[in-house]
């Protein structure tokens, strides 16, 4: 119902823009989610609608699992449902399933790894290897993030038990499937200098510290703050119900990937997924907690989970105006704003770029700080009369360079800073205009600044090097 309601966001617009150009790895990112932009606009349009839909199912399909790994534990119907709506209502499952984001497809993937796991762990079949490892290889082929949530289960299951669940060949062809599927995506890897860890060098150095400082704090907050009783009690279940022994390896893969993410200065949302499991296994204990309680005990619950359901909508979805995003929306995420203005943005570039000559747009391109802008202008420019855009960063990089016979002049929009390399190998510019976003959301394009230049030093081909960004 709101798919459409503001527009893309800037990571959609990149991830539009690589499945128009099909390849086994890009730069920051395997092939699954700009595989899945591709097929979700072929079928339903490209528009912000078509590209969601199946950002939506994934996120279906991952209520879906959550209510499934809740029977896992023991649970009946009314646990199920619990599960089901505390995974659909939770702030981090609406964000991802609104949007398509690498994260969408990975909250599916770790949840069906975390569902075969328990399978394994409960049954003791080792043919649920064969799943885990096609999960896992499928996941591998989304983002590698997936290697956090497998060492962490492999600590816990080394540690608790039952570790006769190493004893079996079925391990083995698990590892197989899963090397199989990820295969192609390595060789693309390694062919291109692996270059995902060096995006990944960039994360941590670049935000390290605050990650450390807000890891914590965030795992309280962003799947939902009236959950988080409920994810405690699942880490405690298996060590109080002899019953669940064989979950605790599940209890323990949570901090083992917490301590990774902390030692690597990851982002603190990298490690949400794992909670969804711990919120089935936790549900059945507080649904009993608040059935032996008195009235004024679930009352009071269930006017915190009201409260925290209507800030999961506020937060997650656009149902508030644009203009109402700016100050406390955009300070708990960042993310509805970055889908506002972009045909704004597009236009603005236009009028720019009808400050060249006519007779010089023949041999004029248009350079762009960052792959969003790219990727706007490469969807919005056509109808404004915009030629093809290029950009240094990220798989934008590998897209380009502009042709050497693209001389100049150059509009540079926004994303180099002088005594950058773009300033010494790109000169005589001068500003021309200065975009706002509509509605004065405060997104990273609010304010950027349109250049034109009229000299370059250097060929593209040989300029392009130094202009590479990777993160």
């Amino acid at each position: 119902m709101l798919s459409g309601r503001y527009g893309f966001h800037r990571d959609e617009l990149y991830f539009v823009a690589a499945g128009r150009r099909p390849d086994w790895g890009y730069v920051d990112n395997p092939p699954i989610t700009p595989w899945l932009a591709r097929a979700s606009t072929a079928l339903f349009g490209e528009t912000p609608t078509g590209l969601r839909v199946v950002a939506t199912l994934l996120g279906v399909a991952t209520v879906v699992v959550a209510a499934l790994l809740a029977r896992e534990f023991g649970g009946g119907r009314g646990v199920q449902l619990f599960t089901a709506l505390a995974t659909a209502l939770s702030s981090y499952v609406l964000v991802v399933s609104h949007m398509l984001a690498t994260n969408s497809a990975d909250l599916l993937l770790w949840s069906l790894i975390a569902l075969s796991g328990v399978k394994l762990l409960r049954t003791g079949d080792g043919r649920w290897w064969l799943a885990v490892g096609t999960a896992a290889g499928l996941g591998l082929a989304n983002k590698w993030l997936v290697l956090l949530l497998l060492s962490g289960l492999g600590a816990g299951a080394a540690v608790a038990g039952p570790r006769r669940v190493f004893r079996t060949r079925w391990l083995a062809a698990g590892i197989g499937i899963a090397v199989v599927l990820a295969a192609p995506v390595v060789a693309w890897q390694a062919a291109h200098g692996w270059p995902m860890l060096t995006v990944a060098g960039g994360i941590s150095a670049d935000g390290g510290a605050e990650n450390r400082v807000l890891f914590v704090p965030m795992q309280l907050v962003l799947l939902s703050p009236v959950l988080v009783p409920v994810w405690v009690a699942g880490l405690l279940r298996p060590w109080r119900d002899p019953a669940l022994r064989w979950a605790r390896a599940l209890t323990i893969a949570y901090p083992v990937v917490c301590l990774e993410l902390l030692a690597a200065g990851g982002k603190p949302y990298y490690s949400i997924p794992l909670l969804l499991p711990l919120v089935a296994l936790g549900a059945e204990p507080v649904l009993r907690w608040l059935g032996q309680g008195r009235v004024t005990r679930r009352v009071l619950t269930g006017a915190a989970a009201a409260v925290c359901v209507v800030v999961s909508v506020l937060i997650g979805l656009p149902v508030v105006p644009p203009p109402a995003l700016n100050g406390v929306l955009l300070a708990l995420n960042k993310e509805p704003g970055e889908q506002v203005g972009w045909p704004g943005f597009a236009n603005s570039v236009a009028v720019a770029w009808q400050r060249i000559p006519a007779a010089e747009r023949d041999t004029a391109v248009i350079v762009t700080g960052n792959y969003g802008e790219a990727g706007a202008l490469e969807h919005y420019g056509p109808g404004l009369g915009l030629p093809q855009p290029y950009s240094p960063h990220m798989s934008y990089a590998d897209w380009g360079p502009p042709p050497d016979r693209l001389v100049g002049p150059v509009l540079l929009v926004g994303g180099f800073e002088r005594g950058s390399p773009a300033s010494r190998l790109i000169t005589g510019c001068r500003p021309v205009a200065k975009h706002f976003t509509d509605d004065g959301v405060d997104n990273d394009e609010n304010g950027v600044v349109l250049s034109l230049c009229s000299t370059l030093t250097e060929p593209w081909s040989t300029a392009w090097p130094a202009l590479r960004r990777f993160y």
